[in-house]
């Protein structure tokens, strides 16, 4: 290999197709691994690369930035997320940082409402009870659960994604209100403080990023503000939600149930939520289609081949100003 060629790293494996353009950019490393790297093989692997590809199970931040030295121009991350990356730190030694945002918006807003409509209908519920072997008899108050037309959905977080769940919701019939960071006009939406959003909503679902101000946004005093029948839906980022805390009310009955596909500590799982029946527990399955996840590779891709050839990334990342 040349020394002059770029040298791309990618952390984990990504469809081959999406991968092929790199190949005429730089020399291609990708992961080995069918699982993250820990920190120290992060850091042998990206020491003098040109291009870094990472997933949200990766942190980079200033430590990875120096591990990889001078030559690194773009840390392109295959997710909308990017709390895994220490942007300011990555901009600081002068390198871009990407994400993969507006590709994932239908797919994770469709696992959205697949999570409100099996904790509200309980399908998972009823699905264990069948496969167990259980006697079971219908009969007019077996397993009710809840119906959507005419109740509140509040949505925290009223970016693409929240946007995308409310059209759906609205054609279940709900009424959709909003909290969000900016203000946003949102046909068929109201906005609201979050106590009122909370104290009135019969579903809240959670579409904000993650950050140093939404960390246990949904704590014990969050929960206990919510109407005792109402259910929770997290799609966005795990620390969002207090897991604990999550867990208690949901045992307690302070609300009802709710539908999780992000955890605070993933992979892992409190174990509190995986002995209750009135929880929904996915494996990080937002962007889960064949054609996001693809989507979402090609368009890291894009960033670092535009980055590599001196033309601008189609996704940067803006550091907000302070």
């Amino acid at each position: 290999m040349n020394s002059e060629t770029p040298r791309i790293v990618v952390t984990r494996a990504l469809p081959p197709a999406a991968l092929e353009p790199l190949h005429s950019v730089g020399s291609v490393w990708v992961s080995p691994h069918d699982r993250p790297l820990t920190v120290d093989e992060l850091h042998a692997a990206v020491r003098g690369a040109s291009a870094i590809i990472s997933m949200l199970t990766d942190r980079i931040d200033d430590d990875a930035v120096a591990a990889a030295g001078p030559n690194l121009k773009i840390v392109a991350n295959t997710a909308v997320g990017y709390d895994n990356l220490d942007v300011p730190a990555i901009t600081r030694r002068g390198v871009l940082a990407s994400n993969t945002p507006g590709v994932l918006v239908d797919a994770t807003a469709d696992l959205t409402m697949t999570l409100l409509l099996t904790v509200t209908r309980r399908v998972a519920e009823g699905d264990r009870l069948v496969r167990s072997g259980t006697p079971w008899s219908w009969d007019i108050a077996f397993m009710l659960g809840s119906g959507l037309q005419g109740k509140q959905l509040g949505i925290v977080g009223m970016g693409s994604i929240g946007q995308a769940v409310a059209r759906r919701a609205a054609a279940f019939g709900m009424d959709v209100v909003h909290h969000s960071r900016r203000p946003v006009d949102v046909d068929g939406s109201h906005p609201l403080p979050l106590d009122e959003l909370l104290a009135t909503s019969d579903v809240v679902s959670l579409h904000c990023p993650l950050t140093p101000e939404t960390r246990h946004l949904i704590d014990a005093d969050a929960l206990r503000a919510m109407k005792r029948g109402a259910y929770l839906i997290n799609t966005a980022r795990g620390p969002i939600v207090d897991e604990a805390a999550l867990a208690a009310a949901l045992a307690d009955g302070t609300i009802a149930g709710a539908g999780l596909d992000v955890y605070e500590n993933e992979p892992e799982v409190h174990d509190d939520l995986r002995r209750l029946d009135n929880v929904v527990l996915a494996p990080h399955l937002g962007s889960a289609t064949v054609e996001t996840r693809t989507r979402m590779a090609e368009l890291a891709v894009d960033n670092v081949v535009a980055v590599l050839t001196g033309k601008d990334a189609p996704t940067p990342i803006s550091v907000p100003s302070s």
